[in-house]
């Protein structure tokens, strides 16, 4: 089946080096790529949408709303290209993104993207070295951002130093690069588990864990944009479905571990990452009506029996559960995985790689990710993590990235292992 053209969303800003935009251009459509523009009204005083309509033969944004009958420009705009490319990039852009700031169509369109952004910034040298703009360039970087540093030469200024535009020999590459790696999971098939899961006592009690489930819905997602017929299966979490993903939202881990085999049976996964935080065991027994305390749970005698109208004690009771083990997702899916590349996670809070090492051995799986989560900054519920990737092969450490750039760097190895 022949493949769709890639798409490039070229943003251009109000910069003297514009016009090396038209050039970028003509190398990205040598080598078959549609090219979309969209400027900043400052970029259109350089060098006007004309130009660009008549090099890309599409038509040019600059305005938010084209005409009446068009969509919401900033929304279709930023469903379209398979990446997102800025250059010349200005101090004033780099900065307005760095802060979530939308005030133009291009900004807009960049906050509302879902596919990678690439940056080339070209500016004064002083601007380059201000450290509210390095501040905001480490910014874009943690979220994964891709930044294509500015060279070192004569500025339109008269200065000599760091900011001027990178070669757009450099620049179409960087492109090409990113535009090959984000489609090298087309025509694959992936299952990806997220969130936790809820083991209920009772109508309104639960046995769970704190995860958010940020960490598989970015994989699902980046796999999504990478060209993958994705299936997320999810516990209960506030996170909305992610685009073009296959979601099953279950509760239980008796659900996720059958509709995680029904997937795996029905769709022949070429991988497999299962990154939710499954609960190891539940109740015995599923209460009709909520227990209550000092009457339906017996108290250990040693500590105080319950006694009074409202089971109080003289003592702390301490009060009994019965819990079964709840069904081994992971390892029941590598005993019989074939060619299936799957991928565990171990949340450890002691002896990381050790206990990461032995997981990978027990479940059968060909790679665990493990990760401290006795650490505040990296563990459930934030915005960065720090993993350990384990296979027979040894370990390799992320160091501390974004979530969504973690997200890339193992899709980067699931993709070079099923490819």
């Amino acid at each position: 089946m022949e493949s769709k053209q890639k798409t490039v969303l070229l943003g251009v800003t109000g910069c003297i080096a514009a016009y090396k935009a038209c050039e970028v251009l003509r190398l990205l459509q040598k080598a078959d790529v549609n090219v979309k523009v969209v400027m900043t009204p400052s970029g259109a005083e350089f060098v006007t949408p004309t130009t660009f309509r008549a090099l890309s033969q599409n038509e040019v944004a600059v305005e938010a709303i084209a005409d009446a009958n068009t969509p919401i420009h900033h929304i279709s705009l930023a469903q379209e290209p398979d990446v997102f490319l800025i250059a010349p990039a200005t101090a004033n852009t780099i900065n307005k993104l760095a802060a979530g700031i939308a005030d133009n169509l291009l900004t807009t369109t960049a906050l509302a993207t879902e596919a990678p952004i690439i940056i080339a910034p070209a500016m004064n040298v002083h601007m380059w070295r201000d450290p509210s703009t390095q501040a905001a360039l480490e910014v874009l970087r943690s979220r994964g951002i891709e930044i294509i540093a500015p060279e070192v030469g004569y500025l339109a200024c008269g200065d000599i130093g760091e900011g001027k535009l990178a070669t757009v020999e450099d620049i179409a590459e960087r492109t090409l690069v990113e535009l090959n790696r984000c489609r090298d999971l087309e025509g694959k098939t992936m299952l990806i588990t997220a969130g936790p899961t809820r083991e209920y006592l009772d109508p309104v009690r639960f046995i769970s864990s704190p995860s958010s489930g940020l960490t598989g819905y970015l994989i699902a997602g980046e796999a999504a944009r990478r060209g993958a017929d994705v299936y997320l299966v999810s516990g209960p979490c506030e996170l909305p479905d992610p685009f073009d993903v296959n979601t099953i939202r279950i509760t239980s881990a008796e659900e996720m571990f059958a509709a995680c085999n029904q997937i795996f049976d029905e769709k022949h996964p070429n991988a497999a990452i299962f990154s939710a935080a499954v609960a190891d065991f539940r109740p015995a027994t599923i209460a009709e009506q909520k227990l209550k305390k000092g009457t339906d749970l017996p108290a250990t005698a040693a500590q105080g029996e319950p006694s009074g109208e409202t089971g109080a004690t003289s003592q702390a009771a301490v009060y009994s559960l019965d819990l079964i083990a709840n069904p081994d997702i992971l390892y029941s899916i590598s005993q019989r995985k074939g060619d299936c590349f799957v991928v565990g996670f171990a949340a450890e809070s002691e002896n990381i790689i050790e206990n990461g090492m032995a997981k990978l051995h027990a479940k059968g799986a060909d790679m665990i990710i493990a990760n401290d989560v006795s650490n505040p900054e990296i563990g459930f519920a934030t915005e960065d993590n720090r993993w350990q990737l384990l296979s027979e092969s040894g370990a390799e450490d992320t160091g501390t990235q974004s979530k969504r750039a973690l997200a890339g760097v193992l899709l980067d190895k699931v993709a070079s292992r099923i490819n």
